[in-house]
């Protein structure tokens, strides 16, 4: 079974012959519960994201602020496994056709096993993975099965990453380039800012992969802005925090599917 990293790229480029940037959305698998996470990712799929990022829940998340914290410490009290990372995986993508990656810490894969772990997402139809702490000179491994298995390897690059370092980080990437848009953890801003812009502008220079833009966007209006100069948006904490502020189940879906809609509208460049 090979995994859906041809997807992955079609989705994205669809987008740019549409004259938009693709909208990413990210939820914790496990959150609120496994079975309600699952259902979040569809209302998602369903407001209008093109692309969800299933984030694999760590007791450590050196990436992730307060906000999404909260959520993978809900999930793990629930007793996630990684098993329900790739049932997530895959009732997301039979139910709505669209590419699902994984993001995750390299910790939890070095466990289970790389080969184990490629060959059972690419058999869940999952896209790739998205790992922002494995160094580009140790994803030799990684990368060696994720190709064997269809799957695309999203690298992060941040503004404090050099034009040299850029170059090598793309060079072996697949799928889109993940560029936080600024130094820190995630969660939502005030402001993006030009570091985002000045990032997306330095890595298109070594790359003909999407440059897809997160860390701070929340609004339509912030979508609106990173639209303009990336290919991508990714949003994560906003469809978190609309989950933990639901009374229920019922009222955090139809949270999480207006806000994607209302991203989706923000991607699409025009006032």
């Amino acid at each position: 079974m090979s995994g859906n990293v041809t997807l992955l790229s079609d989705t994205l480029a669809k987008a740019k012959a549409e004259d938009r940037a693709a909208l990413i959305a990210y939820l914790p698998a496990g959150f609120p519960t496994v079975d309600g996470g699952i259902e979040a990712i569809k209302a998602v799929f369903d407001g209008g994201a093109d692309v969800v990022e299933v984030g694999l829940p760590h007791s450590d998340p050196v990436l992730d602020g307060p906000v999404i914290q909260t959520a993978d410490d809900i999930a793990l009290k629930g007793g996630v496994k990684i098993a329900d990372v790739l049932r997530t995986v895959r009732e997301a993508h039979a139910a709505t056709g669209k590419p699902v990656l994984v993001m995750t810490y390299w910790n939890p894969i070095d466990r289970y096993g790389v080969e184990r772990f490629t060959a059972e997402l690419a058999e869940a139809g999952g896209a790739g993975c998205i790992l922002p702490d494995l160094p580009v000179q140790e994803s030799a491994l990684w990368r060696e099965h994720a190709d064997k298995h269809g799957l695309g390897t999203v690298f992060v690059v941040a503004p404090s990453s050099k034009d040299e370092r850029l170059a090598k980080i793309t060079a072996v990437g697949s799928g889109f380039v993940y560029a936080a848009s600024l130094m820190g953890v995630t969660g939502t801003r005030a402001s993006v800012g030009a570091q985002a812009e000045d990032l997306v502008r330095r890595t298109r220079a070594t790359t003909g992969l999407p440059v897809c833009v997160g860390l701070g966007v929340s609004n339509a209006e912030q979508a609106r802005e990173v639209a303009a100069f990336s290919d991508g948006v990714i949003v994560g904490s906003a469809f978190v925090q609309r989950l933990l502020d639901a009374p229920d189940q019922a009222s955090g879906l139809a949270a999480v599917r207006a806000l994607a809609g209302e991203l989706a509208q923000g991607v699409r460049r025009t006032p």
